[in-house]
């Protein structure tokens, strides 16, 4: 499992001209899936989410995590983490978990958030949806977290 997490000051997710997740200062998470997730590797991605400290203290060094700063979470699933651009002109998906291992994996990361941080505080994208995804970096800081073996 890997996510690419974007520290923003604002962020939104648009579906077919419809806002379906929109944040203040927090965290853009997009997150992909591969065939060897587990349930324990989404349990430990958002514990790793929640707890990582990027956010800077009164003097200026990233001490704080999310729950320290107050902020909330969007995440949007992105399957092509698991590009492999190694080789030719088009990159290949092979890597990444068919929908049906996927969702739920991605599902079970949200979930984590939202039982960490509240329900509240924590937007999503639509699973496999055409989606128009802004923000603003905040520095820019970003960040590539990984659990289990993919």
């Amino acid at each position: 499992m890997k996510a690419w997490l974007q520290r923003v000051t604002e962020a939104s997710v648009d579906i077919g001209g419809e806002r379906v997740a929109e944040i203040g200062v927090g965290y853009l998470v997009l997150l992909g899936v591969t065939h060897t997730d587990t349930e324990r590797d989404a349990d430990a991605m958002a514990e790793r989410i929640v707890n990582l400290r990027v956010f800077e203290d009164d003097a200026g060094k990233m001490n704080k995590s999310i729950v320290d700063a107050g902020g909330s979470v969007i995440v949007v699933s992105q399957f092509t983490l698991y590009a492999d651009t190694a080789h030719g002109r088009r990159p290949g998906f092979s890597g990444a978990a068919r929908p049906e291992l996927a969702e739920p994996l991605y599902e079970r990361v949200v979930a984590g958030l939202r039982e960490r941080l509240g329900a509240d505080k924590v937007g999503t994208g639509r699973f496999g949806a055409d989606m128009k995804v802004r923000l603003i970096n905040d520095g820019p800081c970003s960040f590539e977290l990984r659990e289990g073996v993919g």
